[in-house]
């Protein structure tokens, strides 16, 4: 027998050893039976543990009687009657059912007193604690305590457990904030042949963790999956469970810069998970050496650099993901190593969200036996032909996305080509496909996932094909194409639960049958052309959770029957012309956690039953006709509010100091209304403005909103809008200074205050905001300088501080050289660059209060001039004006003069003959 024969072997007898419901337990003719008689010792045990049993759906109201070898989750020996097998695991299909049918309560050690029990699973239950006594249940061969508890168990493993020697078969997992702090009694289960210790915490046990498994030489699995290990020994003495057929140590925190040597020494291994892990480095060749792996997961570990032909040498790989790395270049070569294998025989390709690029090759269609293949989030390009699918006849799973502006474009020669695969599961995102529906698409009908969007698809749905496909689907997602006609509602559904159909152009009224759809969660119409009422059929679809009818041309009033939906989350009927006041049935179903109503024609006062929704994460009114003020349970009874926009209303009274009590608040939009008073110095009090928190969860859909940003309205996506922090109170009538506790918001992005009656001067510490990209405080009378600390502000992208009363200089630095004029005109007493006005020659900014000091100075300046020249006037005539009059003295002036003269030319004479003479 070869040594491929022999593992194969080996490792077809482990499965079926460990995963078939009726185990053998290696006990000889003692094997578990339908046996109906009851060992009375063993009876009254089980009684005693129903006893302390909590079991609110009475999964153990069969145990009654005396044959308790037929109770419920009891299975006996057929020789001697003993209970061997206890079987309670919580089988429930959805969270309700869990809550419904978990068994909790005390485990009594009254099971003590099976003492030939070799199976107990009591998994998915209730039970907090694993006690101590389970260590002397030493017959035992399997034990699945996985999920015992529903909440936080918290403490140790108990280290009794290491009495087991028995065990073949031990599961553990995804009991939170378990943790080991040393696992020396691992080593004490030699027969171990599979261990699940999956989310237990590990962090505390260092690397020893990796010494006590390797004292494990049956061991066949090995699952530490999310355990919370930091680091791994890169290398191992010697290595004892080399037998080891799968490893997962998926989801972990380890960091370093390469994958240990010591995991390529298993060369038996079948299965290999490292995913999500922080290695780096490039694709290690030791993988070579793997030679009998068939399933390997590597997806975000951080590798990077192009993949190595040798991967096709693997001729056992089933499954290989490498989603999520950093691999670059082309996957031709990669591709064409498997043309090495003397057969084809993977299932499974996962090469998403790296950084290929150039175009798929057609080398693609050897791998015969692909049955799920995804290439999403790359920079494909080029064309698609026939020849790409000719060959994957097995195909159920097509995942194709790209990120480069042209797309992947699908061109059949044969427009009536009919693909060899019959597809369960189809996601394109920019791959062209269209004009129209190809025939290639209309062969798959037995679809359950359909999503094509942006894929250049226009006209109508095809009916036939739709009528086909609509009893499978579950998910149907065709935005962003130019698909027009009716909603295709009147055809059932009974599978579908999200439905996306935005940014088309389908028309006519919005008709919905709760029976055509029962079990939708999320319906999204909006950019369409839908016209007409909601009718008020929709709220009868108990299922919806999500409903987004946002920018159609929808009108008349919202369904009194909203009350109906005792599920609903989100709500988006945004830039419509419904009209009407809120029904006061909106604050029925609280589970509601956003609600969009902006741009629609909405009138009377925001109803106080929506207080009931203490849920709230975002409320969006704003572009209505609302009236009256701001009601009391905003700030007081929805403490989770993220973001509150009411701009553009007709909302008056002061802005109240309760809306300082949501410390989630990312947005406060009280724009274009008619409050009035000063700003709330309480602002200070919005931590999610002072201290940068993690962004909110990512929602599905494209629902949207508009925000006022660098003096535009722009349209925001409600995910991209989560990283926006805004504080806005413009055009509106507030009075008094800024509060100088704004500059403390120090994650504020946007702070608009323009269009107010402010006075006073801008806070001094406003460039504190470091993060500030847009400030306006235009159109109000704000005095005195602008802050020199304003310069320090390296985001400002948009500044506008016209028409106030500001004077000096402006200050220089940073983003303010880049503004224009148009930031400071208005303010008449401001000089310096941008503005043509020059500030004073000594650079000094003079305030306003010396400026008529500067006058006086003139004035006396001028006084000084003017008598200089008229002392000069006056002592010029009287000596002038004497020898014009008296003769004698004129003569006598003259001659002195002559004298003077002669003198001098003589001496010049002098002076130029000796230097002639000289020369």
């Amino acid at each position: 027998m070869d040594s491929y024969t022999h593992y194969l072997l080996l490792f077809f007898l482990a499965s079926l050893y460990l995963h078939t419901s009726n185990l053998c337990f290696c006990l000889g003719d003692e094997l578990p039976s339908s046996v109906n008689s009851c060992i009375e010792e063993e009876r009254r045990a089980l009684l005693s543990f129903k006893k302390d049993v909590t079991d609110p759906s009475g999964r153990l109201s069969s145990w009654v009687g005396h044959e308790c070898c037929r109770w419920r989750g009891i299975s006996c020996n057929n020789r001697t009657g003993r209970a061997a097998k206890l079987d309670l695991r919580n089988t429930y299909t959805s969270h309700r059912e869990y809550e419904q049918s978990c068994l909790g309560g005390k485990l009594n050690p009254s099971l003590l007193g099976l003492k030939h029990l070799a199976y107990l699973d009591l998994s998915s239950n209730c039970f907090q604690e694993i006690p101590n006594f389970f260590g002397q249940l030493t017959s035992l061969r399997y034990l699945n305590l996985s999920r015992l508890s529903s909440s936080f168990l918290g403490g140790e493993i108990p280290s009794s457990l290491g009495n087991l020697s028995n065990l073949n078969y031990l599961d553990l997992s995804w009991n939170l904030l378990f943790g080991g702090k040393n696992l020396n009694w691992l080593s004490h289960l030699s027969s171990l042949k599979y261990l699940n210790l999956g989310s237990v915490d590990l962090s505390s046990t260092g690397v020893s963790w990796l010494q006590d498994v390797n004292m494990l030489p049956s061991l066949l699995e090995l699952y530490l999956s999310r355990c919370q290990i930091q680091n791994l020994s890169l290398s191992l003495p010697s290595i004892n469970f080399t037998s080891l057929l799968v490893l997962d140590m998926s989801g972990n925190e380890i960091k370093s810069s390469f994958i240990p040597k010591w995991i390529f020494n298993l060369t038996s291994l079948k299965k290999l998970d490292l995913s999500s892990n922080s290695f780096s480095g490039s694709f290690p060749d030791e993988f070579a050496s793997l030679t009998s792996l068939e399933h390997l997961d590597l997806e975000e570990i951080g590798l990077h650099g192009q993949l190595p032909k040798f991967i096709g040498n693997l001729c056992k790989l089933k499954f290989l993901s490498l989603g999520a790395n950093k691999f670059d270049g082309g996957i031709h070569e990669f591709l064409s190593g498997f043309s090495n294998c003397s057969f084809k025989i993977m299932e499974s390709l996962d090469l998403s969200h790296n950084d290929f690029n150039g175009a798929i090759p057609k080398s693609l269609g050897q791998l015969s036996q692909l049955v799920s293949l995804d290439l999403r989030g790359n920079s494909w390009e080029g064309t698609l032909t026939e020849a790409h699918f000719i060959n994957l006849t097995s195909l159920e799973s097509l995942l194709m996305t790209t990120n480069q502006p042209e797309g992947i474009i699908f061109n059949f020669a044969n427009y009536e080509w009919i693909p060899p695969f019959k597809l369960r599961e189809i996601e394109m995102d920019n791959c062209r496909v269209g004009p129209g529906f190809p025939v290639w698409l209309q062969s798959q009908t037995e679809l359950t996932f359909l999503a094509l969007t942006n894929a250049g698809i226009s006209g109508g749905i095809p009916e036939e094909w739709l009528f086909k496909t609509s009893s499978y689907i579950t998910i149907l997602d065709l935005s962003e194409n130019n698909i027009s006609g009716k909603l295709p509602f009147r055809f059932n559904f009974p599978n579908v639960e999200f439905i996306e159909l935005s940014h088309n152009r389908f028309n006519g009224p919005l008709q919905l049958l709760s029976t055509n759809m029962p079990v939708l969660q999320a319906l999204t119409l909006s950019y369409n052309y839908l016209n007409g009422t909601i009718p008020s059929s929709i709220c009868s679809i108990q299922s919806l959770n999500r409903l987004s009818l946002g920018n159609n041309q929808l009108s008349g009033k919202f369904p009194q029957e909203w009350g109906l939906w005792s599920n609903i989350e989100s709500l988006d009927v945004s830039n419509n012309n419904l009209s009407g006041n809120i029904p006061t049935s909106m604050g029925i179903p609280t589970s509601l956690e956003i609600l969009n109503m902006e741009n629609n024609h909405f009138s009377g006062e925001i109803p106080s039953a929506l207080q009931n929704c203490s849920s709230f994460n975002r409320l969006y009114l704003g572009g209505n006709k609302f009236t009256g003020s701001i009601p009391f349970w905003i700030g007081s009874l929805v403490p989770f509010l993220n973001v509150l926009q009411l701009r553009s209303n007709l909302l008056s009274g002061h802005i109240p100091e309760h809306l300082c009590n949501l410390p989630y608040l990312h947005i406060l939009d009280l724009g274009h209304n008619n409050f009035s008073g000063t700003i709330p110095k309480c602002l200070i009090n919005l931590t999610s403005l002072v201290h940068a928190t993690s962004a909110w969860p990512i929602l599905p859909g494209h629902a949207s909103t508009t925000v006022t940003l660098k003096g535009r309205e722009l349209e925001y996506g409600q995910n991209s809008i989560r990283y926006l922090t805004i504080i806005d109170l413009s055009s509106n009538n507030l009075l008094g200074e800024i509060p100088e506790e704004i500059s403390s918001l120090l994650v504020l992005g946007t702070l608009n205050l323009s269009m107010n009656q402010l006075s006073g001067t801008i806070p001094s510490k406003i460039g504190n905001l470091q993060l500030l990209e847009t400030l306006d405080l235009s159109q109000n009378q704000l005095s005195g300088q602008i802050p020199q600390s304003l310069s320090s502000l390296t985001f400002l992208s948009h500044l506008n501080l016209s028409h106030n009363n500001l004077i000096g200089r402006i200050p220089t630095g940073n983003q303010l050289q880049t503004l224009d004029n148009s930031s400071y005109e208005g303010n008449p007493l401001l000089c310096g660059f941008p503005l043509s006005t020059k500030c004073h020659e000594d650079g000094d900014d003079k305030p306003h209060a010396e400026e008529n000091k500067d006058h006086e100075d003139n004035d006396e300046k001028i006084g000084l001039y003017t008598s200089v020249v008229l002392g000069f006037i006056i002592g010029f005539w009287s000596v002038c004006g004497t020898l014009i009059m008296n003769k004698s003295w004129r003569y006598a002036y003259f001659q002195f003069f002559d004298n003077i003269k002669d003198k001098v030319a003589l001496a010049i004479a002098l002076k130029v003959a000796r230097y002639q003479r000289k020369v």
